[in-house]
């Protein structure tokens, strides 16, 4: 491989320095079970114990999405993730060909940025939350203080952290891969060994009295599918860094399986733990953290309190992926001309400090303002964007991609792209519609009109970028 690439009239270092392993890659991913900490209450309110199922069928799906974003990060290896790809295959035949194929490509990358940005904040507010209720001094502070220092605390660390770029990252994700699974899984695993789970609080509650099959119970159903992906297919971080892997064609199948079997095995066993333990009814009286409350039953007090302080390392390494994520969507967007060139620049170790620092600051802000519900209600529709516009290119490239041989060692079957064809239509339209009538019901309309504003934010921001690659 060449020592340099010139990528969007972009230099990119792609020394072997670079290079990660594949458990350096699934390290960094392995975040993603934490996501379910938000979402096992909710789902239960709506669908009871088919919420277990929810899970399971979303993690299916994210395998289907997760390897076909594998094999386009080999077909581009200089491009930087899951932003990256439909910007290459939509972009025209040039940088400065500012047609609709380009401004398709910037707004599944925005959408992408605003599905991850926004978890900094949220969990920096837990964190905050979880401290001014465990620390006894800190129970004296307002607790916006507390979620603000705590915030800031974080993202100076992550950023010093993160500074010698990926493989620092990965290192310090290897340290908290270990505390972020444990407290899910014992807090999960010990009322079974207690006795303290009956089945019968599944059985006996699959799905509510009321629920029936018709349109709107439809779109429901649509809606928390893709508020499910949002969690459980967020593992396609150890898929988009496919081209940093020593051996993509040995590492990248080791990473992509690896992380999507711990993730269904988790989500399954979390999910299905709290709903034979606490009952629905249990469960409904704790919306926002039954993990607390299964702590609670199973270790008492004190043993409550070692598992929120493993919680809180398990949401320090999610924040960890966000910052990842979303400093290199908008490091991408740049390089493609479709947000301000200042957002590309990068120190010597190839880490896009001014989107990381850009971010930080942008995320303080939201947790000064302590109410990041309307970004974090509607986040989901960037999510379903992305993915939605990335599939199609998926399709595109693997259609037009000659040869059929495998790339760098690693390719999915010819097939794969109706399967992923199939699971870009759920997205757009079906899993957005659903999102917006769920967020409706639970948030009201003008929580679903300021995430489409969100997303339409973008178009002023491509055309002045268009207007500076045109100068």
């Amino acid at each position: 491989m060449l020592d340099i690439l010139k990528y969007g009239g972009f230099a990119v270092n792609s020394v072997d320095t670079k290079k990660i392993s594949w458990k350096q890659g699934l390290a960094i991913a392995l975040g993603v079970p934490v996501l379910i900490l938000p979402s096992i209450g909710y789902f239960a309110s709506y669908v009871w114990a088919f919420a277990i199922i929810i899970w399971l069928l979303s993690i299916l799906q994210g395998f289907i999405q997760n390897t076909a974003y594998g094999e386009l990060a080999l077909m581009y290896p200089t491009v930087s993730g899951l932003p990256g790809f439909a910007q290459k295959v939509f972009k025209g035949k040039s940088s400065n060909d500012y047609d609709a194929g380009k401004f398709i490509g910037g707004f599944s990358a925005w959408g992408y940025w605003f599905a991850w940005n926004p978890v900094l904040a949220i969990f920096s507010l837990l964190i905050g939350k979880y401290l001014h209720a465990l620390i006894p001094v800190a129970s004296h502070v307002p607790e916006s203080v507390v979620s603000i220092a705590a915030g800031l605390f974080i993202f100076i660390l992550l950023i010093i952290i993160n500074w010698k770029g990926l493989s620092g990252g990965a290192a310090a994700g290897n340290v908290l891969a270990l505390l972020s699974l444990t407290p899910l899984l014992v807090i999960s695993i010990v009322p079974v060994l207690k006795g303290q789970f009956h089945l019968s609080n599944i059985t006996k509650s699959i799905f509510p009295d009321d629920w029936s099959f018709d349109i709107r119970h439809f779109f429901i159903f649509l809606g928390i599918m893709a508020m499910a992906q949002w969690s459980a297919c967020a593992w396609e971080t150890a898929a988009v860094y496919a081209p940093d892997y020593k051996d993509p064609g040995r590492d990248l199948p080791k990473a992509l399986f690896s992380c999507g079997g711990i993730c269904i095995i988790t989500f399954f066993i979390v999910q299905t733990a709290c709903t034979g333990t606490l009952g629905i009814k249990g469960i409904l009286e704790d919306t926002d953290s039954p993990m607390l409350s299964m702590a609670k039953l199973s270790f008492g007090d004190i043993g409550a309190m070692i598992a929120v302080i493993m919680l809180i390392a398990a949401m320090v390494l999610i924040i960890q992926t966000a910052l990842l994520g979303s400093s290199k969507a908008m490091q991408s967007m740049a390089k493609e001309g479709n947000l301000p060139k200042i957002f590309a620049k990068t120190n010597k170790h190839d880490t896009p400090y001014i989107a990381m620092l850009s971010i930080a600051a942008l995320n303080m802000i939201l947790i000064y303002s302590g109410t990041p519900s309307a970004v974090l209600a509607a986040s989901a529709l960037g999510y379903v964007v992305a993915n939605g516009i990335s599939l199609f290119a998926y399709v595109k490239a693997k259609t037009e991609h000659k040869g059929g041989k495998k790339i760098n060692g690693f390719s999915a079957p010819d097939w794969w792209k109706y399967a992923a064809l199939v699971c870009g239509i759920l997205n757009l339209p079906f899993y957005f519609t659903g999102l917006l009538i769920i967020n409706s019901l639970d948030f009201g309309v003008t929580h679903s009109l300021i995430g489409i504003v969100v997303l339409l934010i973008y178009i002023p921001l491509w055309l002045y970028s268009k207007k500076e690659n045109m100068i």
